[in-house]
């Protein structure tokens, strides 16, 4: 029986760890299919307040894990294969086995959303991004390329011409962004538009760095390769909700909704990070929605008496 159990290993879930451990509640954090969440896939972090020089994702998520398990903090690999929120102690079973809980803070995060071609998932941090306003300023002056068609990818392509000219590569003729947004694309003379063509592969060269992309267009199946430095995929993210779809609030994404500060539709049940946010997505943001969520389940255990 668990005071509180903390799911994922990222900035939020670690920033909660470290709050909870402090108080004395000592915390079970359970670390999920990928450990240390977005940032163990990052390359350098330079906006992160206290590290003038930046730092490398994972030493960062490393550094707060340390700095939680020096408060009490227990680490577990695993995940939840499957919640029961309908009573206290809440019951999480994770490989095969039931633990109980008094609280719960759900810092899942959300995975984003892969084009799965060859050469992708090992050159993510090597010049592929799914995060523009976390990479982007690394590709000043050099070339730059965005697949997708949402407002997140014409987003992310006016914000990178600020570092650089853009090419935003959709794989239909017309965007399904909102209008405002195709519009502010549309009169942006630093962004060149690819329509009705698809990336087949991500290429690499001699140091195993991003160095261009295979593109195809699909109506006239003409095939071509643009050199590229920095390969920003941008076609959403897929919130790490599954075991509680029909007991937490979520939205039609999956994201959970939040009932005012870090409180989910279910006592004792608090939410932080990317599992929630769908605006910010950063890691500070991310830190700052797990101490929340701590001192949430702080206060409600010592309303009970704890």
């Amino acid at each position: 029986m668990h005071n509180v159990v903390i799911l994922g290993s990222g900035c939020a879930g670690n920033t909660a760890a470290i709050y909870s451990a402090r108080a004395g509640l000592k915390p079970l954090v359970l670390m999920g299919k990928e450990p240390g969440g977005q940032l163990s896939i990052t390359s350098e972090v330079e906006n992160f307040p206290g590290f003038p020089e930046g730092i490398m994702g994972p030493q960062l998520v490393e550094n707060m894990k340390l700095q939680a398990e020096r408060f009490g903090a227990e680490y577990r690999y695993g995940w939840v294969e499957e919640a029961d929120l309908s009573k206290r102690p809440f019951r999480l079973k994770v490989d095969g086995e039931w633990i109980e809980t008094s609280t719960l803070i759900v810092a899942t995060g959300a995975s984003a959303r892969w084009l799965g071609i060859p050469g992708e998932q090992n050159l993510i941090g090597k010049g592929v991004s799914s995060c523009a306003t976390c990479d982007g300023f690394f590709y000043r002056g050099l070339k730059i390329m965005v697949v997708g068609g949402g407002d997140s990818a014409l987003e992310e392509a006016n914000f990178l011409t600020r570092f650089s000219d853009v090419m935003l590569v959709h794989r239909r003729e017309e965007f399904r962004a909102s209008k405002i947004m195709i519009d502010r694309v549309a009169a942006n003379p630093k962004i060149k538009m690819i329509l009705n063509t698809v990336v087949d592969e991500v290429l690499a060269n001699e140091t195993g760095v991003v160095s261009g992309a295979r593109l195809r267009n699909v109506k006239t199946g003409e095939k071509w390769d643009e050199a590229v430095d920095g390969f920003f995929v941008a076609i959403g993210h897929i919130p790490n909700t599954k075991p509680f779809v029909g007991q937490l609030d979520l939205d039609e994404e999956g994201y959970i909704l939040s009932h005012g500060g870090a409180r989910t539709n279910i006592t004792a049940v608090f939410h932080a990070g990317d599992v929630q946010d769908r605006q910010y997505r950063q890691a500070i943001t991310a830190a700052g929605a797990g101490c929340m969520a701590a001192i949430e389940a702080e206060r409600f255990l010592e309303a009970e008496g704890h």
